[in-house]
């Protein structure tokens, strides 16, 4: 089950009024959706929901939402934040069941660039997804998806096949798309071009 609780109160009013009347007394405005029922209006006290903001596990994690004695698991899919002061604004949660398969974006993240020789080289990793969709349990969200550019050399390109998903875990899109390139200048190219000229017998094939 989720780490994060969320103690929520029901407004009784909605519209930009009222959610300004639930900020000045201490609290963040949101919504509750899904499950085949209305949306409810709720709100969270202000600093219980900015504990669980900044812990890294609110967006687009299982939470639990805890109302008097009741309980349900949700996922927070959107969260707005102040232009000016990047306090939490507003909320949307989602109800889900704990094991149900949802649909949800994932981050990507590249480890150990400085073991790529094209990146050494020069080249430029170039990112086409910053984060992919994922269709996985509720309560097994991956954190992050995570590639190795150890090896990596320039003209590679780095596919949603060269990640290993956990148990469970798929893309929604149904092709292995990119995720990510590894590119060189056109000086670069030049270079690797007059270098391979210089080890390259009279044949024009490279020398032992």
């Amino acid at each position: 089950m989720a780490d994060i609780v969320l103690n929520v109160e029901v407004r009784e009013q909605t519209g930009t009024g009222a959610a300004r009347t639930v900020r000045r007394s201490g609290k963040v405005p949101g919504v509750l959706y899904g499950g085949g029922k209305d949306p409810v209006a709720i709100s969270v006290p202000a600093n219980e929901f900015r504990k669980a903001l900044y812990t890294g596990k609110l967006l687009g994690h299982l939470v639990t939402l805890k109302y008097g004695k009741e309980t349900q698991p949700v996922i927070a899919k959107a969260i707005d934040m102040h232009p000016v002061t990047d306090e939490p604004w507003h909320f949307d949660l989602y109800r889900v069941d704990a094991h149900q398969q949802i649909k949800i974006s994932v981050p990507v993240h590249f480890i150990n660039h400085e073991e790529s020789p094209g990146l050494k080289r020069g080249g430029t990793l170039n990112v086409v997804r910053h984060d992919v969709e994922l269709s996985c349990p509720a309560d097994a969200i991956p954190e992050e998806l995570i590639f190795d550019l150890t090896g990596l050399e320039i003209g590679d390109t780095i596919r949603i096949s060269g990640f290993d998903l956990p148990k469970g875990v798929e893309a929604t899109v149904d092709r292995d798309f990119v995720i990510a390139t590894l590119a060189g200048t056109s000086a670069q190219a030049a270079q690797d071009a007059a270098a391979d000229a210089e080890t390259a017998g009279p044949t024009g094939e490279t020398e032992a």
